[in-house]
């Protein structure tokens, strides 16, 4: 019934994604060690529970996934943030990916300064609410970064704008814990809202911007084969943007990214040895 409360035990659909992250990435590492009999059973384990979450998370109508399986397993059929996450980890077969992706950057969900935790379409929609319709840094940082990996570069790079846009509008140009989820106005550019006790500093708030950064820069670094590879997205954000030191392996990477003549040109200036550096430029 809508507006009822969900049997309990629930299963969360991010937590389905983290479970699969683990198994697979554990599997490779498994088989980078000669372990092969637990990577396989791992990697047999991963494939098996992506079969199921694709078929019993999956909202057709609604073309997105369900929040969670109520304690009866049935739907909890709302939209929610959570499916990036969802992303992020990889458990989302691709013919699903797309929609997914839309319903994210939708007016429903998206209010401009990122995603909100909740549809404003739902019966409990609350844009000062905790989790029922404000917008958490941490968890647009990780649905930026499901979108970049499922090749949505644009999508990606808005909500990682939007949400770094925000960062630069309250005190300190600091990201809170989290803010309210209401629509951003571009008419008298005001502020977003903000939750009046979030934590500010926060760590994972915090934390955020060097994923959105990850996302913005496309970077990837693969220490089993050895290989970091640099693939910007091109954004409004910079014209120049230089990075110095940054660890990797052993040893740092430089580089420097410049969009200032049209394109996005990649110069590395100094790379980490025993890894090779890809880059487009």
């Amino acid at each position: 019934m809508e507006g009822a409360g969900a049997a309990r035990a629930a299963a969360l659909v991010e937590v389905q994604g983290y479970v699969y992250r683990a198994k697979a990435g554990l599997a490779r590492i498994f088989r980078r060690l000669g372990q092969v009999a637990a990577a396989e059973r791992l990697d047999a384990e991963a494939r098996l529970l992506r079969r199921r979450f694709n078929k019993a998370f999956w909202m057709p109508a609604e073309r997105f996934f369900a929040q969670a399986l109520d304690g009866e397993k049935q739907q909890v059929a709302v939209a929610s943030s959570n499916p990036g996450h969802a992303l992020w980890a990889g458990i989302v077969d691709k013919g699903h990916a797309a929609s997914t992706v839309r319903k994210l950057v939708s007016p429903e969900m998206f209010s401009g300064w990122g995603v909100r935790t909740l549809s404003s379409e739902a019966i409990s929609y609350n844009p000062m609410s905790y989790h029922n319709g404000s917008i958490w840094p941490h968890d647009n940082s990780m649905i930026a970064a499901g979108m970049r990996n499922y090749g949505f570069h644009a999508e990606a790079e808005l909500v990682a704008r939007s949400v770094i846009e925000a960062g630069m509008r309250f005190a300190d140009a600091r990201l809170p814990e989290l803010f309210c989820g209401f629509n951003r106005d571009r008419r008298f550019n005001s502020q977003p809202g903000e939750y009046l006790v979030s934590c500010n500093p926060q760590a994972w708030g915090s934390g955020s911007i060097f994923q959105f950064l990850t996302v913005i820069l496309g970077l990837e670094v693969d220490a089993l084969a050895g290989t970091l590879r640099i693939d910007p997205v091109d954004t409004p954000l910079y014209g120049r943007l230089h990075v110095s030191g940054l660890r990797v392996g052993e040893g740092s990477v430089d580089f420097t990214v410049d969009r200032r003549r049209g394109g996005v040109r990649v110069v590395v200036d100094s790379s980490p040895p025993g890894f090779t550096v890809e880059h487009p430029s």
